[in-house]
């Protein structure tokens, strides 16, 4: 259960809640130009652009769950059971698992445009990183700051979908969210209008009355509508404070409170983190849902011509700014 979404307000913003019901020891790290990935097909490529997002490293592998990388191209996997299919390789493809699929193309691409270029010939495999770390069904969205784009592998193969929205969740396809909004369309930020009678004047008795209707539960069908409306209606000043803080009001609109979602385990799903990254600029915030207080790292303070990760374990403790 996650959000993705995407901001253009000067500089151009990309991040995600993660929900979840458990850590999987997530660092904040950055891939170097020279660090050298050794793909499961028996290849190895060096990546042309350096990238931060958040991972988790094993045996000095970053498994990202979503990153950005220094030319400005965003790319996230979110969770897409039940409708995702990874096949066996194919013969003629270059053949890419889900795990290496971010730095694959984060490493070669700087723009969707070049993204849709590389994913022509790759074909997204069921080989896992090993077997204690089993495949992960996923479906992705790429992005920067002219265009997204949704990446999902289904029963009929490696579906590319425009994504005008700037924002995504997790089940059902794409495609579903996309129709779905039309049911949504008469939502307005505005005061509400009557148009129930011109017999009895109708006058709203409360702000926000014009989008009486927003869904707010939290399966993705209804957090895509509201995270949507959030980031399409959203006014910030053209500075990095007001941007960040009015990205991370649009992730917290759809954030998962304790106790609210209880999964078919009986396990506790929260929003474990949110992130927000300023691809202009490479930095990259965050705060956990232990600790409110965003703390940053500034990529571009890392020598990016290295060819070892460096990663930042996450501030998990609530840090309180006291008066007195």
């Amino acid at each position: 259960m996650c959000t993705c979404i995407t901001y253009n307000n000067g500089d151009f913003y990309f991040g995600r809640n993660l929900d979840l019901d458990y850590s999987f020891n997530e660092t904040v790290t950055i891939t170097p130009r020279n660090y050298v990935f050794d793909l499961k097909n028996k290849t190895r490529f060096q990546n042309k652009y350096a990238l931060i997002g958040m991972a988790t490293v094993v045996n000095e592998y970053p498994l990202y769950a979503e990153a950005v990388n220094e030319a400005g191209l965003g790319m996230a996997g979110l969770n897409f059971p039940h409708h995702n299919m990874y096949p066996d390789p194919k013969d003629g493809m270059i053949n890419i698992t889900p795990f290496e699929f971010i730095p694959y193309v984060l490493g070669q691409a700087k723009t969707v445009k070049e993204a849709r270029e590389l994913l022509k010939d790759i074909w997204l495999d069921n080989i896992p990183y090993s077997d204690k770390l089993p495949i992960t069904v996923l479906h992705f969205m790429i992005a920067d700051k002219d265009e997204a784009i949704v990446v999902e592998h289904t029963d009929n193969g490696l579906n590319i979908f425009d994504n005008p929205v700037g924002v995504m969740t997790n089940n059902p396809r794409f495609s579903y969210h996309l129709e779905n909004l039309k049911n949504y369309m008469h939502l307005s930020a505005k005061n509400a209008v009557n148009r129930f009678t011109d017999k009895i004047d109708l006058v709203p008795n409360a702000e926000g009355m014009g989008a009486i209707g927003l869904p707010g539960d939290y399966s993705s069908a209804s957090r895509f509508i509201k995270a949507a409306f959030g980031k399409l209606n959203s006014v910030s000043n053209q500075d990095e404070n007001s941007n960040v803080a009015q990205f991370f009001h649009v992730l917290d609109s759809v954030a998962m409170v304790k106790g609210s979602v209880i999964t078919g385990n009986d396990h506790l799903d929260i929003t474990t983190y949110s992130c927000c990254c300023n691809a202009t600029k490479g930095i990259y915030y965050y705060k956990t849902y232990d600790n409110l207080q965003i703390s940053a790292v500034d990529m571009h303070k890392v020598d990016l011509d290295g060819d070892k990760l460096v990663s930042y374990e996450l501030k998990n403790v609530l840090s309180i700014y006291r008066h007195n």
